[in-house]
């Protein structure tokens, strides 16, 4: 075998602009030998693969698959891989199968078209042993039928690899998306995810191994150090019996940031990363939101493991990612639960403590099954929590969240299973994650939830990701608590905390949100202070001294360059024009919001504001034209026939307006602003009645809805129905508590029942 010199000789990389430029892994492994020989054959290796006999895994030997009528078929030719299935016309095609992505349980094939784009094809290999029902071809969405004009079709934006996939799969990647010409000429340093990918351009440290530069480089030319184990041990707490770090952790856990780079439910707004910054420098999180969590914190789409793992009691101890996985085989430290009785004591494994000693060895729960429940997605994906929370399936009775305990015993109900917790662990059962009710609480509308939330966030013994999460979601307008917690928050060491302050101010007036939020403009993280300068982008300039005016075009810039980064992707393109009407720069919002629809025709929060910009401008038709397209690309979302009705309105034509506000009731009945608009309409034409019972059925789903309240009780009222109009003025006051008005017209309606 060559030695290590001579692998770093052999081909010398050309150098890049920036100073470092990568290596590749070939050279990384040509010192590093057993890393290199443990990522080899790991899932990170082969992430991504050109389309070979040695790295296809699935049946291309004239196989055949059917799927809601649609038979695709696998077969080869010429010694390449092409697939027969159902294309952008919904006709079928052939197709070549390019490249292979990942290995286990499960690989994806895509295909590349001329303008760029490589698409995921929807239907995947299952790589399991056959014993396990695998060796066989399946589809990602074998529920629903996904046809040629379905968003999540294989051929459209949300199976797009240069946007959804690239950064994670490969090494060095550069999506070079050019906007005027709709094209893609996406880049990579290494078609898989190579040691670079996690540890930075690698050109340094080799420069330091040749003994070039500074020899006594604590870092050794690398970009960042990954030495957060290095010299710590963890021992057991005579008290607690819980195992203690002998170091405490630094607040940047460069492995957590590093991992979370991918395994991370997050978004890309610069492609500037590098090891050792925050995630947030590059990237935005998803954070606690309906549909990706559950109101406890766990996990409920697909979310990965980044926001679930900062939730734990694990991260705020001082856990990393290398403490249970080996990160260059990507394996587990130890087989099952002997992982965790590394730092556990190994009491917790036996019946004493899981008091399931009925039950054969074989299947009695074990640590991973209890505290790391796992749920299944793209059909046989398996993956576990990493919030690492106790079972609270007293939770589950008050949230409607799911508990571990429940998740084998089906036939039984959560509240028994919190009975036998009780009886077996006493009555509390605080736990680590105490936020549910919080969030449980604004998810249902209820009053009080905002107060709940602001606590969460002031809550400094909570978790960055939560408090963060909790800013972010309260709701408006903001009160004196609320108001003071985003304050309070936009000095906090966790830029994710800071984030979500700036989300919860963002319905300020920019000359009210100045003073608040342009500290944040020269804010180290790069979202924090990109945000900052999007929520000012109507402040008055006049009034700023220079170094203000540099500052907020500084964050501005930011702004704007991630969302041309994202270019491709409707969202951005309609982010853009909302700030652009903000700053009145109306026709370039015109062309963005425009750019957006181009892309997509059925986004419709696009097709809404651009109408919205045109009734600015007094052009009322076009919006309604505008409109009317989209709801033909896009049949189904409330909210663009809510803003055709509204539109039509203002054109005077009251029947066809009040049709379109009707359609959006009974689309979008989450959204009870849509139902009250519509009450509205038929009052204004006469029909009380029919108004009242929109109201009524709106109300039994958004009990605590300001405005549906606030209506039905003037109805009341109007009809000598008093007896109503008390108990809709005692739900105004349960939201208002504090009203004045309220309480007397309370006194008042309870005096005429008498």
């Amino acid at each position: 075998m060559a030695s290590w010199q001579d692998a770093v000789l052999a081909s010398p990389p050309k150098p890049e602009s920036s100073g470092l430029h990568f290596v590749g892994t070939e050279t990384c492994a040509g010192c590093h030998e057993a890393a290199g020989t443990a990522w080899a054959p790991s899932q990170h290796a082969h992430a991504m693969d050109h389309a070979t006999d040695a790295t296809v895994l699935g049946d291309f030997d004239d196989a055949s698959f059917d799927y809601f009528g649609t038979t695709s078929r696998f077969f080869k030719k010429d010694g390449k891989f092409f697939v027969e299935t159902d294309g952008r016309d919904g006709k079928l095609g052939t197709f070549e199968v390019k490249y292979t992505f990942g290995l286990d349980p499960l690989q994806q094939y895509l295909v590349a078209f001329p303008d760029g784009r490589i698409q995921a094809l929807p239907l995947a290999w299952d790589s399991r042993p056959k014993a396990e029902g695998g060796q066989r071809w399946f589809h990602l969405y074998p529920d629903e039928h996904i046809d040629h004009a379905d968003q999540l079709h294989w051929t459209k934006l949300e199976q797009n690899w240069n946007f959804m996939c690239a950064e994670c799969h490969s090494t060095g990647v550069k999506k070079n998306y050019d906007s005027n010409t709709d094209r893609f000429a996406t880049s990579w340093k290494e078609i898989s995810v190579g040691c670079e990918a996690c540890h930075g351009k690698g050109s340094g440290h080799v420069a330091w191994a040749k003994g070039e530069g500074d020899r006594d480089d604590p870092k050794k030319g690398l970009v960042a150090l990954f030495d957060e184990r290095d010299g710590v041990s963890w021992h057991q707490d005579p008290e607690t019996g819980l195992p203690v770090r002998s170091k405490p952790p630094k607040p940047l856990r460069v492995e957590v940031e590093t991992c979370g780079r991918c395994h991370a439910l997050r978004s890309q707004i610069s492609e500037d990363w590098e090891p050792g910054q925050p995630l947030s420098d590059t990237h935005l999180a998803n954070l606690i939101s309906e549909g990706a969590f559950q109101a406890d914190g766990q996990m409920e789409g697909e979310v990965f493991n980044y926001g679930s793992f900062k939730q734990s009691k694990m991260f705020a101890a001082g856990v990393t990612c290398s403490d249970c996985h080996e990160p260059h085989s990507g394996h587990l430290r130890a087989k099952g639960e002997a992982v965790c009785l590394q730092c556990h004591s190994a009491d917790l494994a036996t019946k004493s403590h899981t008091h399931h000693s009925q039950v054969v060895a074989s299947e009695r729960p074990d640590c991973i099954s209890c505290h790391m429940p796992a749920h299944t997605f793209m059909v046989i994906d398996e993956r576990h929590d990493h919030s690492f929370r106790i079972p609270r399936p007293d939770l589950s009775v008050e949230l409607g969240t799911s508990n571990a305990c429940n998740d084998c015993h089906q036939d039984k109900s959560p509240a028994w299973a919190a009975t036998a917790i009780e009886e077996w662990f006493g009555p509390e059962r605080k736990g680590f994650q105490t936020y549910g009710a919080a969030f449980h609480h604004l998810w249902e509308g209820k009053p009080g939830a905002a107060d709940e939330l602001a606590a969460v966030a002031r809550d400094g013994t909570l978790p960055g990701f939560v408090r963060g999460s909790a800013l972010a979601a309260l709701p408006p307008p903001l009160t004196e608590k609320t108001f003071q917690a985003a304050q309070a928050a936009l000095s906090d060491p966790d830029p994710i905390v800071r984030l979500g302050a700036l989300e919860s101010l963002s319905t300020l007036p920019p000359d009210q949100a100045w003073p608040v939020v342009s500290p944040l403009l020269d804010d180290p993280v790069r979202s924090v202070r990109m945000r900052a300068g999007e929520l000012l982008a109507g402040a008055p300039l006049d009034a700023l001294s220079r170094r203000q005016k540099d500052a907020l075009k500084r964050a501005q810039e930011a702004f704007v360059a991630a969302q041309n980064l994202n270019a491709d992707r409707p969202e951005s393109r309609g982010r853009l024009a909302d700030f652009y009407v903000r700053q009145g720069r109306l026709d370039e919002a015109e062309q963005e919001y425009e750019a957006a629809l181009r892309l997509n025709p059925a986004y419709g929060t696009a097709a809404v504001n651009l109408a919205d910009l045109y009734r600015r401008q007094g052009q009322d038709e076009k919006g309604a034209e505008v409109l009317r397209k989209a709801i033909e690309a896009a049949p189904e979302e409330g909210a663009i026939y809510h803003a055709l009705g509204l539109t039509l309105v203002r054109l005077k034509q009251q029947e066809e307006a009040l049709e379109a506000l009707k359609k959006a009731a009974e689309l979008a009945p989450d959204r009870p602003r849509f139902a009250y608009v519509y009450a509205v309409g038929l009052n204004s034409m006469g029909r009380k009645q029919e108004a009242m019972t929109v109201l009524e059925e709106s109300l039994e789903r958004h009990p605590h809805d300001r405005e549906t309240l606030m209506m039905l009780l003037n109805f009341a009222s109007e009809t000598g129905q008093m007896d109503k109009a008390l108990v809709y003025a005692e739900r105004l006051a349960e939201i208002d508590p504090d009203n004045q008005e309220l309480q007397t017209l309370i006194q008042a309606l309870k005096a005429r029942s008498r």
